[in-house]
């Protein structure tokens, strides 16, 4: 079915400036999909590409979905600023106006920097599972994860029980994710460290009146990485913004609803 639906929605593979890999599927007008935190600043490969497709394919029916990552080599002590200028470098160069943007979750963190520093750059904004800084839940898993893995260690555990509150549940599932590392550990883990300490320091705060690109916020009721104070606060501080909630729904849980497709696309086929 994954080699099926890549023919069905003609996924092309390339690079877009400063070195961002990029995958491309699907028909329409563009929306630039800034990927989630990914273990590697790479395009997927296997299940994951094949889920990152499966995903995007009910915005691909009427978008051409550019999915792309952050630049390998990250250097230490770059900053989601610096990421956002490479984003609107490379956006600038590929499209030469302004294009739709999708953020989601670390990618969200991306997507609001650069709407915010290159306005010119984005078109329409939707925000998923992602908000104007991290939680500090969030903030130190995602450390934890990162220094492990630079420091060789197992690591994937410090993200897979992000949010569990069941002891039985989170060790079950710290378990499995302890088996299932060696797959899934950074190819590079200097740049996952780099982009990790980039998030950390990111932080909208005061500057979410910068965002003039109409936007959409979507969140799930049951979040496990961000408070729902946070979403209201994204969405309440940027001029031209709604809110969508999913009730009973989880950080993953948002993007995959039967109503987040059809809410974006709604959304950014609106008229100015």
């Amino acid at each position: 079915m994954g080699r099926a639906l890549e023919r069905e929605l003609d996924v092309t593979e390339g690079v877009l400036e400063h070195g961002m890999p990029y995958l491309a599927f699907g028909a329409g007008r563009p929306l630039v999909f800034s990927r989630w935190f990914m273990p590697d600043h790479a395009n997927p490969r296997g299940w994951l590409r094949s889920s990152e497709i499966k995903t995007m394919a009910p915005l691909a029916r009427n978008f051409r979905v550019y999915a792309v990552n952050r630049a390998p080599g990250m250097a230490a002590g770059t900053s989601m600023g610096d990421i956002a200028r490479e984003h609107a470098e490379a956006l600038h160069k590929e499209f030469g106006a302004p294009v739709d943007v999708l953020g989601i979750s670390s990618g969200g963190s991306v997507a609001l920097q650069l709407a915010a520093d290159h306005p010119s750059v984005v078109r329409r904004l939707v925000i998923a599972s992602s908000a104007y800084r991290l939680d500090q839940s969030a903030r130190v898993s995602q450390m934890n994860y990162a220094e492990a893995a630079a420091a060789g260690k197992r690591s994937l555990h410090h993200l897979a029980t992000q949010g569990i509150e069941s002891p039985l549940k989170a060790r079950l599932v710290g378990a499995a994710a302890w088996l299932a590392d060696p797959l899934l550990r950074p190819k590079n883990p200097a740049d996952t460290l780099a982009f990790v300490h980039a998030e950390d320091a990111f932080d909208l705060t005061g500057r979410l009146a910068d965002i003039t690109a109409p936007t959409l916020v979507v969140a799930g009721e049951r979040d496990e990485f961000y408070d729902q104070s946070s979403f209201r606060h994204t969405a309440e501080g940027i001029p031209d913004s709604r809110l969508i909630v999913y009730p009973a729904t989880s950080h993953l849980g948002a993007i995959k609803h039967a109503r987040f497709a059809p809410d974006v696309t709604e959304f950014l086929s609106a008229t100015e």
